[in-house]
C-alpha cells in the first residue's frame, strides 16, 4: 500500500522538471495493512488533498511493509498523518473523518467552501 500522490500527474514544477516546494504540503500517511479504518483515512485524506490541488503532496506508508519507517518517524498509532513540510512538523492520529478539524490541526489553507463551514461551527 506504500504509494505517493502528488497533486500534479509529473510530479515537476516548472518547465525545467525541477519541482518548486514553497507553498506545498507535504503529508504522510502511515496506515497499518489494508483495514477498514485504514482505508477510511486514506480516502479522508486523499478528499482532503484533492481540495488543496498541486499544494499537497501525499505519501502513503503501510507500517507492516516498511516498519523502518514507522519507527524512524516514532509512530505508535495507526493511522496516523504527519505534515512534514513546512516545519513545524505536525501529527494527527485517527480516521481523519472531520476534515475541518484536519484542515485546522495540521494547518493547511482552508478552501473557499471550508471557510463557510468553518464559520458556521
Amino acid at each position: 500500500m506504500t504509494g505517493r500522490v502528488t497533486g500534479r500527474a509529473d510530479g515537476t514544477g516548472g518547465a525545467d522538471g525541477a519541482r518548486d516546494v514553497r507553498g506545498v504540503y507535504a503529508l504522510t500517511l502511515f496506515v497499518t495493512g489494508q483495514s477498514i479504518r485504514s482505508e477510511r483515512a486514506v480516502a479522508n485524506l486523499r478528499r482532503i488533498c484533492a481540495r488543496q490541488g498541486t499544494r499537497c503532496e501525499l505519501t502513503i506508508v503501510d507500517v507492516l511493509e516498511r516498519p523502518e519507517l514507522a519507527e524512524r518517524e516514532k509512530i505508535l498509532a495507526t493511522p496516523t498523518v504527519v505534515r512534514t513540510r513546512p516545519l513545524p512538523r505536525r501529527r494527527i492520529i485517527g480516521d481523519l473523518s472531520d476534515e475541518v478539524k484536519v484542515v485546522r490541526e495540521l494547518d493547511l489553507p482552508l478552501a473557499a467552501d471550508d471557510a463557510e463551514v468553518d464559520a458556521t461551527s
